[in-house]
């Protein structure tokens, strides 16, 4: 019995290992984030946070359940959508927005050597994440 129960693992752990990247949602790596204030005004919840990205870092391929809305305050941040189109590179005092919903699915990404600092503002429906992780919509990075 063992030895049934080992090869049964063994073949889990090796198909996991061999799923393709977009099986899995792909977080956020060299981020970190703190919530600055949070205010709940009836049915919407206003979460105003400084996030930080490392060099190299990134926020994982995710969306929003509302909206957000963000300004650059060091570094230069560059957003990729889920059709792997990278234009839009947002230097330091630029404005950020990101619409809602899945079909706005997106990567921030910090290309450069200091970090990125942004001070963003979730609008975001009372009980939501302020970010939904999706899998990697096949772009060949992380």
């Amino acid at each position: 019995m063992p030895a049934r129960l080992l090869a049964v693992g063994l073949t889990v752990c090796t198909a996991l290992t061999l799923m393709p990247e977009t099986a899995a949602a792909t977080p956020s790596h060299g981020v970190q984030a703190r919530t600055i204030a949070q205010r709940t005004v009836g049915d919407v919840e206003y979460v105003l946070r400084e996030i930080t990205i490392a060099p190299g870092g990134s926020t994982g391929w995710h969306y929003h359940d509302g909206r957000l809305y963000a300004v650059v305050r060091a570094g230069t941040l560059t957003r990729t959508l889920a059709d792997c189109t990278t234009t839009m590179v947002h230097p330091r005092g630029d404005v950020v927005v990101e619409p809602s919903g899945p079909d706005h699915v997106h990567i921030g990404r910090n290309l450069g050597t200091t970090p990125v600092v942004l001070e963003a503002l979730y609008v975001n429906p009372v009980g939501r994440p302020l970010a939904q992780d999706v899998p990697n919509p096949g772009c060949g990075f992380r």
